[in-house]
C-alpha cells in the first residue's frame, strides 16, 4: 500500500491525522512510515514546555507518562494512515484509545535540549486494535521502552 502524505510529515500533517492539539501533541515530526509496519517520529523538547514548571522546579524533567503518550501518538500516525486513506482518518473524527501498556521502562532522564526519537512497530495490526513495540531513543540511547495496545474508534 503506498503511503498517502510526503514524508517528513510535519506539525500541520499530523494534525490532520491525530485529534491532539497544544499542549497535548507530542510529535513534532514523522520521517519514516512503513504501512502496517513501522514509523519513526521525533519530539523536539524545549525548556519552555508547561510541565516542565511543576516536573520538576530546578530539576526539569519530561514525564514519563508523557513519553509513553507521544510513542503512542507516533504509533496513531502509522495506524491511521496505514488504512491508506488520511482524509476518511480525519473525516472519521476517530480516535485511537489505549487499552494497555505493558513492559513499560524508563532507563534515563528526559531532559530539555534533547531530541526523542521513536521508533514504533506494529506488532499485531488491524482495522481497529492495534499493538505496538515502541523505543524512545536520545542520541541513539534507549531512554524508555513499552508495548502498547490501542484501539481506533
Amino acid at each position: 500500500m503506498k503511503n498517502v502524505m510526503k514524508l517528513p510529515i510535519e506539525y500541520e500533517g499530523i494534525t490532520r491525522l491525530l485529534p491532539h492539539r497544544y499542549p497535548f501533541l507530542l510529535v513534532d515530526r514523522v520521517t519514516e512510515l512503513e504501512p502496517w509496519k513501522r514509523v519513526i517520529g521525533i519530539k523536539n523538547v524545549t525548556a519552555n514546555e508547561p510541565f516542565f514548571q511543576g516536573h520538576f522546579p530546578g530539576n526539569p524533567i519530561m514525564p514519563g507518562v508523557l513519553i509513553v503518550e507521544a510513542m503512542a501518538q507516533v504509533g496513531g500516525v502509522l495506524a491511521f494512515l496505514s488504512g491508506g486513506d488520511a482524509k476518511k482518518a480525519k473525516a472519521s473524527r476517530d480516535s485511537i484509545f489505549f487499552m494497555s501498556m505493558d513492559k513499560v521502562k524508563f532507563r534515563k532522564p528526559v531532559v530539555p535540549g534533547d531530541q526523542i526519537v521513536f521508533e514504533v512497530v506494529a506488532l499485531r495490526s488491524g482495522s481497529r486494535v492495534w499493538k505496538f513495540a515502541g523505543k524512545a531513543l536520545v542520541e541513539h540511547r534507549l531512554v524508555a521502552e513499552a508495548e502498547l495496545t490501542a484501539t481506533i474508534g
